[in-house]
């Protein structure tokens, strides 16, 4: 069967009839930007005042987007998905930190997951985002190469050993690590670190992935220049591409502070740029690892081609397409059901943890053009056929 992301049945072959009714609810609630902007000012509302909206939260938005509020819930999602031939991506979603006993607690979360995950082959990733490790101040700090006092050498040491013993733990367990992108103003040492731990553990095999995000216009040819480096230090290059998350924030921050946006000038560059990046890591897939993590379809059919243009296995070990949990149904089922490597990102974590998360879902579902009306026509296309029969 040729791959189709119309195909409704695949894409929602996990759902039922009311899992359905559910999402279009909620989807439709989204597509409306002043119920939305209320919403989530409500909830902040709520929370602030500890009013008892917990059970709400979870049982709509939180259960779209998000796996479960333990890492044995989440492991029952990703159990469910397997059934699937679909894996998952352990996001533990606790975001906002700032001390360094939160950063060691953090540490321990992490490496508790990946042995947790050892012995499950449906969970072959664990995502880490700088951020929840070390001080945003001192990565902006470590961004603009300014000397460090002794007391931030010492705060920056520990920061990389957090790092590096996840990474240790994920090598001997033979899982692979996923480090998020961030904003440009502290990109620097986040490349910095990553680069450190690929030339470390990507020495056999691909532990360590960097995230591209090429709504940037520099980084696809930082993603060049990172296979370059990695051909000639002797390592593998873990390349996670991304469109990108941070566009509103980082042109408004270089209009206020007056210096070139590292933002593409439109969508069609962005589009142009990500698919010359499939393009570089397929054409070298044999020294580069490739993660594909976009919503847009056109890449994805895209990258089947390459791929296929390329004699390359649907199941090839190194090239794994993503969307989030909650999204992008269409896309995840139907390549998987045509025999590719799908793995969903699976945020989890306490509900009022994770509402950071959940509030960015909810605004991109309002701001992208088209993802919520792709994602309601596609469920109510579904619920309309399920009724036909």
């Amino acid at each position: 069967m040729p791959l189709n992301f119309d195909n409704t049945e695949v894409a929602f072959s996990s759902k039922n009839n009311l899992e359905l009714r559910k999402a279009h609810f909620l989807f439709s609630s989204m597509g409306k930007a002043w119920l939305t902007k209320a919403g989530i000012a409500m909830t902040h509302f709520a929370f602030r005042f500890h009013l008892p909206v917990k059970s709400l939260i979870k049982n709509t938005i939180f259960r779209q987007f998000c796996g479960g509020e333990t890492l044995q819930e989440a492991n029952q999602t990703a159990i469910n998905l397997s059934a699937y031939q679909i894996s998952v991506i352990m996001d533990y979603g606790v975001e906002g930190k700032n001390e360094e006993s939160e950063f060691e607690k953090t540490t321990a979360t992490f490496i508790q997951t990946i042995k947790f995950s050892a012995d499950k082959a449906y969970i072959p990733f664990v995502s880490l985002k700088v951020t929840g490790f070390c001080r945003f101040q001192l990565l902006e700090k470590l961004h603009r190469q300014e000397i460090l006092s002794r007391d931030e050498e010492k705060e920056f040491d520990r920061f990389q050993q957090r790092i590096d013993s996840i990474c240790f733990c994920a090598s001997q367990h033979k899982k692979m690590i996923l480090v998020d992108a961030e904003e440009s103003w502290i990109q620097q040492p986040v490349d910095d670190i990553t680069n450190k731990m690929m030339s470390k553990y990507n020495r056999d095999e691909v532990i360590v992935y960097n995230t591209f995000q090429l709504y940037r216009h520099d980084r696809l040819s930082y993603l060049m220049e990172s296979a370059a480096l990695a051909g000639q230090q002797g390592y593998l290059l873990g390349a996670k591409l991304v469109r990108g998350a941070y566009m509103e924030k980082e042109r408004k921050r270089a209009a206020e502070m007056n210096y070139p946006s590292p933002i593409q000038p439109d969508k069609t560059s962005t589009d142009s740029d990500y698919n010359e990046a499939l393009r570089f890591c397929i054409t070298n897939i044999s020294r580069i690892a490739l993660f594909i993590g976009t919503h847009n379809e056109y890449s994805c059919m895209l990258a089947t081609e390459l791929m296929q243009q390329n004699g390359l296995q649907t199941r090839h070990p190194h090239i794994y397409f993503s969307q989030l949990f909650g999204m992008s149904d269409n896309i995840s089922f139907n390549l998987a059901k045509a025999g590719f490597q799908v793995s969903k990102y699976l945020p989890y974590g306490p509900v009022e943890e994770v509402i950071p998360y959940l509030m960015r879902r909810a605004q991109e579902n309002t701001s992208v053009a088209g993802q919520t009306g792709r994602e309601l026509g596609l469920i109510t296309k579904e619920l309309n056929r399920r009724k036909s029969i």
